[in-house]
């Protein structure tokens, strides 16, 4: 995939051009990017990519530890209460 079916928008690339972007500013631009990618899409891969392109320039860039963060697994919600919960700790 090229960088302009990865990033169409530029968003991501635009992200490490800019001087003094803090952490939050660039989990902002990864999710606002990752709205806009199709949801059939390998999203892993896609991040693997992007790291394969910016990082080995950029490997203490923020954005680079928030596309690190994006390849993390998803944590799995529990329920966390009501009758269900309360019958199964008795």
């Amino acid at each position: 995939m090229t960088k302009d079916q990865l990033d169409p928008r530029g968003m991501i690339r635009e992200s490490y051009r800019i001087e003094g972007i803090s952490a939050p500013e660039c989990r902002s631009i990864f999710l606002d990017w990752a709205l806009g990618v199709a949801s059939t899409a390998d999203m892993h891969a896609q991040i693997t990519e992007l790291l394969a392109i910016y990082a080995p320039s950029a490997s203490d860039h923020p954005m680079t530890a928030v596309l690190n963060d994006g390849l993390a697994p998803a944590a799995t919600s529990m329920r966390r209460g009501g009758r269900k919960a309360r019958l199964q700790r008795d």
